[in-house]
């Protein structure tokens, strides 16, 4: 038998009796749960953007219902935590030159930088192929081994090694690893001392086409600021469109293609492409805080240990064309539906706290900046109300499924953490099976709020049903105008996940478990240095 199955059946075996919340005749109120829909995805919430108007009412509308619930506040004591932002604006009049090559932004390739400055630049900056940009001991796997990229101009792939050669014994084959991502290959270019990353742009590897790149790097950004101002990251955040790539690697006198082909084998060498990058980009920069927001139901015998319930606030807001023609992106599904699922779950566990407290304390969460890069996850992993080695773990839901129920529940990722057993188990009691993600390719575990917390240790589940059971969504609603309450929606699906999901957080609020990562990672690392 597979090491890995085995301890997947024994750990199973092993988990605390489930904690099944039909037990109690406390359940979710649909009515409750669609009225907090309908008021959070309506124009006059204006898409919930942060700082916008619309985030005042949204944290308004949550404060009210946590008080109205009974919860304390989360945040030492206040419900609301500060996050300081920075909104950088690059001027889009701007040139890429590499070589004799004259690139055209937005169309071409895409640029900006999280650094707090007025001011990058690139002046002829060496340009070299890194491959897949990742340093991964543990796959054996170093792009950046035997040369020296400080202050100089790299190009990487999308994805992983394993996405291309479809080989499972190759990182994690078709499944994404988060040296796929995109944030990723800017976090390792920064460390190896790059001064600018461009990403080669494929649809099939990245998961969404050209345009999506465009839209999410060519206007104002959010960021976090550090006591640097953000300097220690790298100072150009780019892509490059995929003919032009291939142009770029063609003046070198090299193929594209072949050399994409070498940067998928361990035994890759970096390459010079005899050439160097020039670019200048200018940005206005505004400064302003947003919000988390938290409440706290105390737990009785341990309430020093944690259990967090969430679902991000943040949409996209408003925005004006260039006929002046308002369009608002009400993210009802996206995620709307995952606050109201939060709020509903925190109405339960409060009138079922009244009836026999939890043994730990829950912490029901709402953050900001998700859309923009998990900006509002970050910020509380970093400064937590208690620290992380307290936190058992982090759940998530980031879109629930509005339709009718299914007889399965998704899972993201595969020999992760053990938090998959809670999930095995929930499942089986309501006579559901567990579907692996349709899609591994895309990296969605590394794409929500869950895994800010992650990456300082906290195992968790993501709770997703983004276009699983409405096969228009993703084509025709996702961060689009159509993601609209509809009143015809008949939350079958709703009444199910959010009792499994209760199962769940009733289960780790009362055992003694702490869950622990399966796979080697810096997550796992990461939670040993807490002594869990």
């Amino acid at each position: 038998m597979n090491k890995l199955i085995l301890a997947s059946v024994l750990l199973a075996l092993a988990l605390p009796a489930f904690a099944h919340s039909d037990k109690s005749d406390i359940s979710i109120d649909l009515e409750k749960y669609r009225s907090h829909v309908k008021t959070l995805a309506s124009d006059e919430y204006g898409g919930r953007a942060p700082l916008s108007a619309g985030e005042a009412l949204t944290l308004d509308y949550i404060e009210a219902e946590f008080k109205k619930i009974g919860l304390k506040p989360g945040f030492g004591d206040k419900y609301l935590q500060p996050v300081p932002l920075a909104k950088v604006t690059a001027d889009q009049n701007m040139l890429l030159k590499i070589g004799a090559l004259n690139l055209t932004n937005g169309s071409e390739f895409t640029a900006r930088t999280q650094r707090i400055s007025n001011n990058v630049k690139l002046e002829n900056s060496e340009v070299v192929f890194v491959g897949y940009g990742i340093n991964a001991p543990e796959y054996n796997w170093n792009d950046y081994q035997g040369v020296d990229v400080k202050g100089k101009t790299v190009i990487v792939l999308v994805n992983d090694p394993g996405f291309t050669t479809q080989d499972p014994t190759v990182f994690k084959g078709n499944a994404m690893t988060y040296y796929g991502r995109w944030t990723y290959k800017y976090e390792e270019a920064a460390r190896q001392g790059a001064k600018a990353v461009f990403i080669v742009h494929e649809t099939a590897p990245a998961a969404y086409g050209w345009g999506v790149v465009q839209n999410s790097n060519t206007g104002s950004k959010f960021t976090l600021v550090d006591d640097n101002n953000n300097q220690n990251q790298v100072g150009v955040m780019g892509w490059i469109q995929h003919e032009n790539a291939k142009q770029v690697f063609a003046a070198a006198g090299l193929d594209y293609e072949k050399q994409k082909l070498k940067a998928a084998k361990s035994s890759f060498k970096p390459v010079s492409l005899k050439t160097s990058a020039t670019l200048e980009i200018n940005n206005s920069i505004e400064r302003a805080e947003s919000y988390n927001i938290m409440a706290l139901l105390p737990g009785s015998d341990r309430a020093d240990e944690m259990v967090v319930m969430h679902a991000h606030w943040d949409h996209l807001g408003t925005r004006v064309d260039e006929k002046g023609v308002k369009h608002i992106y009400n993210g009802a599904v996206d995620n709307a539906s995952g606050v109201a699922g939060v709020l509903e779950l925190a109405r339960m566990f409060s009138l079922r706290a009244k009836q026999k407290p939890f043994k730990r304390s829950i912490l029901f969460t709402s953050f900001t900046a998700e859309e923009t890069g998990l900006i509002g996850a970050q910020h509380f992993a970093k400064q937590p109300p208690i620290p992380t080695k307290q936190i058992v773990s982090f759940l998530n839901i980031d879109g629930m499924n509005v339709n009718d129920s299914v007889d399965y529940i998704l899972r993201y990722g595969e020999g992760v953490s053990e938090m998959e057993y809670y999930l095995n188990n929930a499942a089986k009691y309501q006579q559901r099976y567990v579907k692996g993600d349709p899609l591994p390719q895309n990296g969605l575990m590394f794409r929500s709020d869950h895994f800010a917390l992650a990456q300082e240790g906290v195992p968790g589940l993501l709770f997703m049903s983004l276009g699983d059971t409405d096969p228009d969504y993703i084509a025709h609603k996702y961060h689009k105008e159509a993601d609209d309450y509809d009143p015809s929606w008949s939350l079958g699906g709703v009444k199910q996940d959010i009792s499994l999901i209760s199962d769940i957080l009733a289960t780790l609020a009362n055992n003694e478990d702490w869950p622990k990562w399966l796979e080697e990672s810096d997550f796992k690392n990461r939670r040993a240095q807490d002594g869990r």
